[in-house]
């Protein structure tokens, strides 16, 4: 059994660390951070430090929550009826003001909390701060499977990212503070919308030029049709795997999120495991990572 307190396997570990650690030295990393490792609070601990280490070790760490089955939770908590379709909430006016006050309220300042709690400097922000974000009304198609008439679907206050400033965020990175974003946002109509967390990470990212996206999700990464995990791929690979359906269901948005991010100037997106210890360090400080990373 090897001993973690062993100064020659700590010595190792540092010396395979610090070029990685040399290469993302200023550079931004922004983190969405989802799924159920959300509802452990060790792995919640966990991720807190991460986030810490990354930034004393000069990277400068975004995270983008989202928080679907809290919100679930709460509605059923507070007898409202929600629904689904095109993959994306229904979110009528009830349904948007729960969200965001899990997304922006509950959720935010819990992992706000945990950062701060472990001697971080957090600060938990949305979108409509400083109009980081301006969202603007998702549609969506879909195809009746019986008719096969294709009909448009009223999602309510469901939006996606169509412009993101990002001078509040500029004004936080490198001075030891972690930001926290909460993906709810203003319309220019002056509406409030519910965000795909993916999205408005990957939104995030593109705009701050991030040298990584990490999508922390319940899998280990994009898997081939035996269920083996692909290490990295390239946009016209995703795109390949898409159309020959190895990449599909829930993946596919996820992919997606990462193509549009590195065509916004991302330089690489990498989907991981999120519930495996410490999968961030695994995957920015070691050799082997610990997901699919994608390239452009």
């Amino acid at each position: 059994m090897t001993d973690s307190n062993d100064p020659h396997l700590q010595a190792e570990i540092l010396v395979q660390a610090l070029p990685h650690m040399l290469r993302y030295d200023e550079a931004t990393v922004v983190v969405k951070y989802g799924g159920h490792a959300m509802g452990d609070e060790q792995v919640a601990r966990d991720f807190a430090k991460d986030m810490i280490l990354l930034e004393q070790s000069g990277v400068n760490p975004v995270v983008v929550h989202g928080g679907g089955p809290q919100i679930g939770a709460m509605l059923n908590r507070l007898g409202i009826k929600s629904e689904f379709a095109a993959g994306l909430r229904v979110t009528d006016k009830a349904t948007v003001e729960v969200v965001e006050m899990v997304l922006a309220g509950l959720i935010n300042k819990q992992i706000v909390g945990f950062i701060n709690n472990e001697g971080g400097r957090a600060i938990g922000l949305c979108g409509k701060d400083g109009n980081m974000v301006t969202a603007r009304k998702v549609t969506r198609t879909v195809v009746d499977p019986e008719s096969h008439i294709e009909k448009h679907v009223d999602l309510g206050f469901v939006g996606e990212p169509e412009t993101v400033d990002k001078t509040v965020l500029e004004a936080l990175l490198g001075r030891e503070v972690i930001p926290v974003l909460a993906p709810v946002a203003n319309g220019s109509d002056g509406q409030t919308y519910n965000v795909n967390a993916d999205t408005f990470a990957g939104a995030i990212a593109g705009a701050l030029r991030a040298k990584r996206l990490l999508l922390l999700t319940d899998v280990p990464g994009v898997l081939d049709k035996n269920k083996n995990l692909i290490k990295e791929l390239t946009i016209d690979q995703c795109r390949a795997l898409i159309a020959d359906g190895t990449i599909t269901a829930g993946m596919i948005p996820k992919v997606e999120t990462c193509i549009y991010a590195l065509e916004q100037g991302v330089e690489g997106v990498v989907i991981l495991d999120g519930k495996v210890p410490h999968a961030v360090l695994l995957e920015l400080l070691t050799d082997h990572g610990a997901g699919t990373l994608i390239r452009r």
